[in-house]
């Protein structure tokens, strides 16, 4: 099964440290070389992105940064686990070297398989 975890946290003012960073990178390395993560990037502050909305037919575009925003996407990955439970337990190794913030994991549609009745079985 894949899982994509959406990493949510307050917006950083500074980046990481060294030894933040040197944390992150063991945990990606290691989780790379054991196959259980697929992909998995940090987000650059929302100063430099934009939102896109469809409201009533009608596309607006908003330059960042979103102030209003009390928690922003930090980072993704996509998670192969045999369960939910195994990708929960990864997604909290991740979060005690990432510090403060949530992750939202979702199953991820794959062709040829009932995901939503084989979800809705495993709950």
């Amino acid at each position: 099964m894949k899982f994509l975890s959406i990493y949510k946290t307050a917006e950083r003012s500074v980046p990481p440290s060294q030894e933040e960073m040197a944390r992150m990178g063991k945990l990606v390395e290691d989780g790379m070389k054991a196959g259980f993560l697929l992909a998995t990037e940090g987000c650059l502050p929302t100063a430099l992105g934009a939102r896109v909305r469809m409201s009533g037919g009608k596309l607006t575009v908003t330059d960042g940064p979103f102030a209003e925003a009390k928690e922003v996407v930090g980072g993704f990955a996509l998670l192969r686990a045999n369960s939910k439970e195994e990708a929960l337990e990864m997604v909290k190794n991740f979060l005690q070297v990432a510090g403060d913030g949530e992750c939202e994991l979702r199953q991820l549609y794959e062709a040829g398989q009932n995901k939503c009745a084989d979800a809705a079985a495993s709950s």
